[in-house]
């Protein structure tokens, strides 16, 4: 188990305790001997970590204390790794240049060890369809979802008939082949879906839409039988 594992391992030991826990008990769990268990205890107060306690006496974690990036265990790397490289080539330019802007600042904090894990990650990301939507609507897609904006579109649907429909999108999904927006819309009055490829011009109407996004994004798994797990 490399050093940064056993860290991460400790803290989250720390915080399924509400009061002092010894610590031959922490040692015991985690498998290392009590002197190994002090320094690395003195290792996360050093990083920031409110550990109340002494040896003889016990330890608790005090609440507050966010986990530092250099915190992340190797499959959380991995996984890290693994998403950014999926984002970097199947989304639009400005999500993917985040995912690469995002995992050049971990890998800065990183301690070695992990970060040798993530420079040679061995999960790699296949090639796949390209995607016919144009980046700026994509990104004036993302930007509604997250103000919980109104967007006017005009639509060609599968059969080639177009539209014109104001929405309130609440959620995006990335699928090799399309990009789908899940919205509310006021033309049918009832959930539906749309690919971002089909749109054919949209505008940003300046209005919040009347339900929170995290509202219409319940009723919708529930309507569609989605499970949240």
């Amino acid at each position: 188990m490399s050093r940064s594992q056993r860290l991460l391992d400790l803290m989250q030991l720390l915080r399924r305790h509400r009061y002092p826990v010894t610590g031959a008990g922490l040692a015991a769990e985690l498998g290392i001997s009590l002197r190994t268990l002090y320094r690395d205890i003195a290792t996360l107060q050093e990083q920031g970590a409110h550990i109340d306690g002494a040896p003889g006496l016990g330890y608790v974690l005090q609440p507050g204390f966010m986990l530092p990036p250099l915190m992340f265990s190797e499959d959380e790397v991995e996984a890290l790794v693994l998403g950014s490289r999926w984002v970097a080539q199947r989304g639009d330019r400005r999500l993917g240049a985040a995912a690469r802007d995002a995992l050049a600042k971990i890998a800065a904090v990183l301690p070695p060890d992990l970060r040798d894990t993530l420079d040679a990650s061995a999960l790699l990301v296949g090639p796949g369809q390209p995607t016919v939507a144009e980046d700026g609507g994509l990104a004036l897609i993302r930007q509604a979802i997250r103000s919980e904006h109104k967007l006017e579109i005009r639509y060609r649907d599968v059969g080639g008939a177009e539209s014109v429909r104001t929405i309130w999108p609440f959620a995006l999904g990335y699928f090799d082949r399309a990009r789908v927006v899940v919205a509310w819309c006021e033309l049918r009055q009832t959930f539906r879906h749309f690919r971002a490829d089909r749109m054919i011009a949209l505008a940003d109407c300046g209005q919040r839409y009347p339900r929170r996004r995290q509202t219409l994004l319940k009723t919708w798994r529930e309507t569609e039988g989605i499970s949240t797990q």
